[in-house]
């Protein structure tokens, strides 16, 4: 199908951007990569009168270290991302995240805080940027404020950004040393995970001093698999410590139930593969 006709906008500055925003309000979408938004429009299923391309705003796009923090510009794409050694050495999470993030057609063209953005709840970098205690970085008429990630998912596709609001970078607390995996379970390679986990583990002597998982695609939002999480501080890297532990991973989630399983299924499968994501993290 043809999307309906709407008028093109393509801002030099962040300030265009967000004045064209507000200007247009209801009637303009943001394009990041356009990787899920293009699919939307061609299906007539969003009729925006004005697309304002955020591709020419050079401030957008990057990775830099902060001190404390790694710092990803929104338009930075999904491949830079995965590709860039700040982002492996201290948030390996991201980069364990992006490496199988879709195709590598889709890599090289969205960006990562457009998928952030999008909500989906399958996505795979919700659930990293959330255990991770990341912060998310926005603009508007009003200026810029920061929204910590367990705030930012309010709900099935939907975000704390304002209407009038743009993201424009997200910040990582530095997890440096820690071990890192991202397991998800696919139907098909390149689709959204059934269910996805991200963990990440800090470990010294053979034993969990601290851990951080979040879950995909077991609710309407991202989650922190926090009683995993109290559980394995202080445990063992044992097959039967972690195992137990990761019984607990589907406390608290809502997970939906559609043509890839059941909720029942759902919960199973994120036993599964918390168990595996927190072994490898932890080097077992």
């Amino acid at each position: 199908m043809i999307p309906v006709q709407f008028d093109y906008l393509a801002p030099a500055t962040l300030e265009e951007a967000v004045a064209a925003l507000s200007q247009h309000g209801d009637d303009a979408k943001i394009l990041a990569g356009g990787q899920s938004l293009l699919p939307v429009l061609r299906m007539r299923l969003n009729a925006p009168e004005v697309l304002i391309d955020l591709g020419k705003i050079p401030s957008l796009r990057g990775v830099r270290d902060e001190g404390d923090a790694i710092v990803i510009g929104a338009m930075t794409e999904h491949s830079v991302v995965g590709a860039d050694p700040l982002v492996a050495e201290h948030a390996g999470l991201v980069s364990k995240a992006v490496e199988h993030l879709a195709d590598a057609q889709i890599r090289h063209r969205g960006t990562f805080g457009g998928a952030l953005a999008h909500a989906d709840p399958a996505g795979d970098l919700g659930g990293p940027v959330l255990a991770l205690g990341g912060e998310f970085v926005v603009a508007g008429p009003g200026g810029t404020r920061t929204v910590p990630a367990a705030e930012f998912f309010t709900g099935l596709f939907e975000t704390a950004i304002g209407d009038d609001e743009i993201l424009t970078e997200v910040r990582i607390p530095k997890h440096t040393g820690w071990g890192a995996h991202h397991a998800k379970f696919v139907r098909i390679a390149h689709q959204w995970p059934i269910v996805a986990v991200a963990a990440t583990v800090r470990v010294s002597g053979g034993v969990i001093e601290e851990a951080k998982i979040a879950l995909a695609n077991m609710g309407s939002t991202p989650l922190r698999a926090s009683a995993v999480e109290s559980a394995l501080a202080g445990a063992a890297v044992t097959a039967e410590a972690v195992g137990a532990a990761a019984e607990q991973a589907a406390e608290g989630t809502s997970p939906p139930s559609d043509l890839n399983g059941d909720a029942e299924y759902r919960k199973h499968l994120a036993r599964v593969l918390t168990r595996r994501a927190v072994l490898a993290a932890a080097g077992a």
